[in-house]
């Protein structure tokens, strides 16, 4: 870990996912941010999803803000240096490159992601957890609603669950029966 001289009150972490750029601890920082202040990024990808939010928000933050921003697990991102013309040309090449290199990494693990996720499905892995069993009465709730004696509605409560657990159950239940009459 990196060792920086941040008090803890500065330090701002968002704990959910990264799929999109909503993310309140960062809107918050976002709002303190004042001009000439410094602020310390673990890794570029935590200014966002893909190459245009990464630089929009370094955009912001640079520009509009005044802000100096130094990403600690890549050195040669810390606008403090080089803040002649020179300086801000390298330091932009570099987000560009690095920007577009997050936003590749990203598009690979979600790539990878549906691979495996197929295969697992080729292996007949199931997802999710397994489904609670059948009520006892199901039986006769499901017939007396396809007989039309029963709404859906009224099945559904007799067996203690939501009308969408039951209608989906009922088709599960259709397919296992078509399959034994075979």
């Amino acid at each position: 870990m990196w060792e920086v001289p941040v008090p803890e009150k500065n330090i701002y972490m968002d704990k959910q996912s990264g799929k999109d750029f909503q993310r309140p601890q960062y809107r918050k920082l976002l709002r303190k941010m004042r001009k000439d202040d410094l602020l310390y990024i673990k890794s570029i990808d935590r200014l966002g999803r893909n190459y245009g939010e990464i630089l929009e928000q370094w955009r912001v933050l640079t520009k509009e803000k005044g802000v100096d921003i130094v990403v600690l697990d890549m050195p040669l991102l810390d606008t403090r240096r080089g803040k002649d013309l020179l300086g801000a040309f390298l330091s932009d090449i570099v987000l560009q490159v690095l920007s577009f290199v997050a936003e590749n990494e990203r598009t690979n693990i979600r790539q990878r992601q549906a691979e495996g996720i197929a295969a697992a499905k080729a292996r007949g892995v199931q997802f999710g957890r397994p489904p609670k069993p059948l009520p006892e009465n199901f039986h006769s709730a499901y017939q007396r609603w396809k007989t039309g004696e029963i709404t859906g509605t009224a099945a559904a409560k007799e067996c203690r669950m939501p009308l969408a657990t039951f209608r989906c159950r009922a088709e599960t239940y259709e397919k296992e029966f078509a399959m034994e009459k075979e």
